[in-house]
């Protein structure tokens, strides 16, 4: 205890005080630096978040290292501001490097500014998503799927263009830039389960859309929960979006309207298949109101 004091009395107490202050200010070197600084630390998070301290702490440090050699002549306060020059110079690098690998196709810098960027996503999750995936081009009148031909064996969003939806030579709806293009035939199946499109998907324009073969899909979502929580959120809001569009659905005849693309529908459309409770009560509470 009384070896802790007789430090702190060593440094505080018995160290010489300025007696006299300078009258100048330092020079223009110094004051740089110091603005440098300022600005340097209120940089925000993220890749550029990050060239962007490092960069102005570099500069701020190399400015710091002149001045300690010019004007205080210093040796250990040049030495100790050049090291941390270069290291901020390393960061930068390294951080710049980063940024550089994690370029993508035009599509994928579309798709992750609209979409995936507003939603907190970041850059080396988004990496991996795209990696697992392919930029497809589907030219105008060209069919994405066709009615009880194209098995479901991929899920795609479009980027740009626009695909008409039909079924049976009758049109339902239309989708649009980042939505996707088979999100209720993609919900509508277990992983092992096939099984193919009741619908009929055209492209009206010349389209590019980005795919993920299914099998790829669910092994990406194995290993990467996050992913998978991700797609879940999107898938189910885009289901959601088609079946509060009410234009963008089918009349029966009966004066009820149902969208053939979602999922339960199928079971409804097709009499081989076993209906569920939940839609047998639908269909009664349906008829019900026909009375």
């Amino acid at each position: 205890m009384e070896k802790n004091s007789s430090l702190w009395k060593s440094l505080v107490g018995e160290h010489p005080v300025c007696m006299a202050w300078k009258q100048e200010a330092e020079g223009a070197i110094y004051q740089l630096a110091s603005i440098l600084f300022v600005v340097g630390f209120m940089g925000g998070s993220g890749f550029f978040g990050l060239l962007y301290v490092f960069s102005l702490l570099g500069l701020g440090f190399l400015c710091s290292a002149v001045w300690a050699w010019v004007d205080v002549c210093a040796a250990d306060i040049f030495s100790w501001n050049f090291v941390l020059f270069v290291i901020c110079f390393m960061q930068f690098v390294h951080t710049a490097y980063q940024v550089h690998s994690i370029t993508f196709a035009r599509e994928f810098q579309v798709l992750y500014s609209s979409l995936f960027k507003p939603l907190g996503i970041p850059l080396p999750v988004f990496r991996t998503i795209a990696l697992s995936s392919e930029v497809v081009t589907l030219e105008k009148e060209h069919c994405y799927a066709m009615q009880g031909k194209t098995s479901i064996d991929r899920l795609s969003m479009l980027v740009s263009g626009r695909v008409r939806v039909t079924v049976d030579g009758e049109f339902l709806h239309y989708i649009f830039p980042f939505q996707f293009l088979d999100s209720p035939e993609w919900d509508s199946l277990r992983p092992t389960e096939e099984g193919i499109f009741q619908v009929t998907l055209t492209a009206e324009t010349d389209c590019r859309y980005v795919s993920w073969r299914r099998k790829k899909l669910y092994l990406l979502f194995a290993q990467h929960r996050y992913i998978s929580r991700l797609f879940s959120v999107l898938i189910g809001s885009d289901i959601a979006d088609k079946l509060y569009a009410l234009n963008d659905r089918v009349y029966t005849g009966k004066k009820h309207h149902y969208d053939i693309r979602l999922p339960n529908y199928y079971q409804m459309s097709s009499p081989d298949l076993s209906r569920s409770p939940l839609m047998e009560q639908f269909r009664n509470s349906r008829q019900h109101c026909n009375k």
